[in-house]
């Protein structure tokens, strides 16, 4: 079988374009759009895509990774298949064709509001053409489980059009078995195991006659103990971020890149396990957990059969939760960085015997087509324990909750919910500690291998009395919660971890933990121009930020204190969502701000940290929770922390320094060398000849590429003004980013006024 990457050449609305795109994005955005501030304002709409084949072949199939939403595909004329939901990796069969053929896909999200966050349109993620002549093996026709770890023993199956296939197992290019057969067991000698330390892959090779296929795989054994989740024999706790799907200035396209990119910043940080929230994540981002050794929870919906938002996808669920689940396993099966999969986050049907079945079913389904995988759930008892009263949290006009009777239930949008959320607190994780809420969440918790909890730590040292055996895991939690919840996950056998909303900032839910300065940042549900949720360990362009540094030294993933600092270049008072719980980032350099107060917070696990200014010691406060804060006047220069243990000996320091005068845009690529067809990214500050970013000077900014493409030209800014692909944009706190595509062989020169980088770009 021949794979054809079949992003290049497609045709939509008389353009030529290059996949993958992101439609909604380009589309553009307007203050009456009526995905409002749950989809950032933009616009949704029909797209039609058509594309010369451009290959013949007696046997041939197309396979998305993704096409949002209601996809039609169809070869000349002739639909092949429906998928209307707009997360799922599918498989389209051709059958016999030729290179004239026609293929089209139809899609389209133009009813809004269907999601709760920022979902982008289109074919967002790469499409590929599988090709075969003569006895073939079928597209995803591998599958590798370990039978043993200790021993390396393996297991292969093949599914073939016809006869037995030569499989033989490759570490790196070099040989290390052979054997003949469709269903084989192989023992690979002296195996290297994967797990989130130790990420070793190994390539399975399958012939048949002239046809060949290769898939990766990892020597990886998942169980269920007593005392917690093991990966090949080793108890594993999982330091985890919840993560939504787009690629911020990119929006929902997905690019190996941008994943790759993603999970490095997050493993760097002391993160071992993502989320994906709230829906399957691509296969670019597991290819890179693969490699870098990240456990991924593969997430299926936000919602079931009772509706979210009046056009979500709960109106043909029922239909169609089965295949959407077989075809998450069947693209999710050989990667091991998948542990577990989860049914749904945030769903109230548990609260009712067809939800307890529902529940049954899909458990049931993923242990039938996976058994090497656990099962679990993003569970708020909260919402269960509301929905069992008659209090279902959606109303009629998005939908509504549908009772067993077939009625519909009043109640309060997801807006409100959140809204209310917002006043709860964090008071939200003890609002299910009673008998009742036990009794009626248990019926469906105790059906999951591993029971997530969203935002119900205070049931944590209940269950670990009431329900031992059940294995926990807090599946979303408040960041700033992340060193109690941490002190009990390492202190409670059946509590695996802790996922954290969220580990990087996204598109929609306009500002839901923005801490605001703006008059319009007031509200909870934050209006026109805001596009951003504003919470997470990371910005939306991958710069961290207090809260990144608050789950790193609860890891001790540092060996050195880290420094953030509240903005303080600000008129106005600022207003606090509930899902930050700081805004500082790693910054001293505060130009025009002499004299203004501010905060000083320090992560770090010690007893007491001493504070020095200009090498004067100004302050010294304990450390709560890895974290030390001080209330101080800015003066510019040197903010050097020294963290000590209980009889004041020095563990270990850091420091952050102000900018001097001299200010200039500079361009850092992340790569010097990329192939045409591949993206670079381009970080761009203001800063000083020593590298130091200056907060309070930004500065419009115009970005010229030769010889490659811009995508996007953008900040974190959460309030979007500005037009990411116009190429002009301000910086926010001293930083921006470029991403640019190579498009020929040579040198990609990417320039703001005199400054400039360069990329070399070679041949595909």
């Amino acid at each position: 079988m021949r794979k054809h990457l079949l992003n290049e050449n497609w045709v939509l609305n008389g353009q030529q374009v290059t996949l993958p795109r992101d439609e909604m994005l380009l589309a553009g955005r307007a203050e009456n759009a009526p995905s409002g501030d749950a989809q950032g304002f933009f616009n949704g709409g029909k797209y039609t895509y058509e594309k010369e084949l451009g290959f013949e072949a007696a046997n041939a199939w197309l396979k998305f990774d993704g096409v949002y939403r209601n996809a039609k595909v169809s070869l000349n004329g002739e639909e092949k298949i429906s998928v209307p939901y707009g997360y799922s990796p599918f498989t389209v069969e051709l059958g016999s064709v030729k290179k004239s053929d026609i293929v089209r896909v139809d899609c389209d999200n133009q009813d809004q509001p269907d999601s709760r966050w920022y979902t982008g349109a289109g074919i967002y993620r790469d499409v590929y053409l599988y090709t075969a002549d003569g006895a073939h093996i079928l597209p995803d026709g591998i599958r590798v489980d370990t039978l043993d770890y200790a021993s390396g023993l393996i297991r292969v199956r093949v599914n073939t059009s016809e006869g037995d296939a030569e499989v033989e197992i490759l570490d790196g290019d070099t040989s290390v078995a052979k054997v003949k057969g469709n269903d084989v067991q192989i023992t690979v000698p002296d195996a290297k195991l994967w797990d989130d330390e130790h990420p070793n892959l190994y390539t399975c090779r399958v012939r048949l006659g002239s046809d060949e296929e290769e898939t990766r795989f990892g020597i990886r054994q998942i169980e269920k103990g007593k005392d917690g989740i093991y990966v090949n024999g080793v108890k594993r706790l999982f330091r985890g971020g919840c993560v939504h799907h787009d690629n911020g200035l990119l929006g929902s396209a997905t690019f190996a890149k941008s994943e790759y990119r993603r999970v490095r910043i997050l493993k760097e940080a002391g993160f071992n396990a993502i989320r994906s929230a709230h829906n399957p994540t691509s296969e670019e981002l597991l290819n890179a957990c693969d490699e870098l050794g990240m456990y991924v929870m593969d997430e299926t919906w936000d919602m079931w059969y009772n509706h979210k938002s009046k056009f979500d996808y709960a109106s043909v669920w029922q239909d169609h939760f089965r295949d959407d689940i077989a075809r998450l396993v069947e693209r999710d099966y050989n990667h091991p960085s998948v542990v577990m999969y989860s049914i749904g986050n945030e769903v109230s049907e548990p609260a009712a015997q067809r939800g307890i079945d529902a529940t049954r079913e899909m458990v049931e389904l993923f242990h039938e087509l996976d058994g090497n995988r656990l099962v679990t759930g993003g569970f708020n008892l909260m919402i269960i324990t509301t929905s069992h009263k008659g209090k279902g949290i959606y109303n009629a006009e998005e939908g509504g909750r549908t009772t067993d009777d077939g009625k519909q239930q009043g109640g309060m949008n997801s807006t409100l919910f959140n809204l209310m959320t917002s006043f709860v607190g964090s008071g939200m994780n003890k609002a299910a500690n009673s008998k009742k809420s036990d009794e009626i969440c248990s019926p469906s918790l105790d059906l999951l291998d591993v029971a997530g909890y969203n935002y119900a730590s205070g049931r944590y040292p209940l269950d670990a009395k009431l329900h031992p055996s059940r294995l926990i895991l807090g599946s979303e939690t408040m960041p700033y919660d992340i060193a109690k919840n941490w002190r009990m996950v390492e202190s409670m056998d059946n509590l695996c971890g802790d996922f954290m909303w969220t580990a990087w900032d996204y598109a929609g839910e306009n500002g839901i933990g923005a801490w605001a300065y703006t008059k319009d940042g007031g509200g909870f549900s934050k209006p026109f121009p805001w596009w951003l949720a504003d919470t997470g360990a990371f910005d939306i362009i991958g710069t961290p930020n207090a809260e990144a540094h608050w789950a790193t030294a609860t890891w001790h993933a540092t060996d050195r204190p880290l420094i953030d600092v509240q903005p303080m270049n600000h008129a106005t008072k600022v207003t606090k969502a509930i899902w930050r719980g700081t805004n500082g980032m790693p910054s001293y350099s505060w130009r025009g701000c002499a004299g203004r107060k501010t905060v000083v917070e320090v992560f770090f696990d010690c007893h007491h940290v001493d504070l020095y200014q200009n090498g004067r010691k100004v302050k010294s406060a304990k450390v709560k929770d890895n974290r030390a804060v001080f209330k101080v006047g800015y003066i510019p220069g040197t903010l050097e922390a020294v963290a000590c243990d209980r009889n004041g000996k020095e563990l270990a320091r850091n420091r952050l320094v102000t900018a001097s005068d001299d200010l200039r845009a500079v361009l850092r690529p992340e790569d010097k060398e990329i192939r045409v067809g591949d993206i670079v990214y381009v970080n761009v500050t203001i800063e000083d000849g020593n590298g130091i970013v200056e907060s309070n000077a930004d500065r419009k900014l115009e970005v010229k590429v030769e010889n490659g493409e811009l995508l996007a030209f953008g900040s974190a800014n959460p309030r979007l003004t500005e037009d990411f692909h116009s190429g002009t944009y301000t910086t926010y706190y001293g930083r921006a980013l470029a991403i640019v595509r190579a498009t020929q062989p040579g040198t990609v020169r990417v320039s703001i006024g005199e400054s400039s980088a360069e990329i070399k770009a070679t041949e595909k």
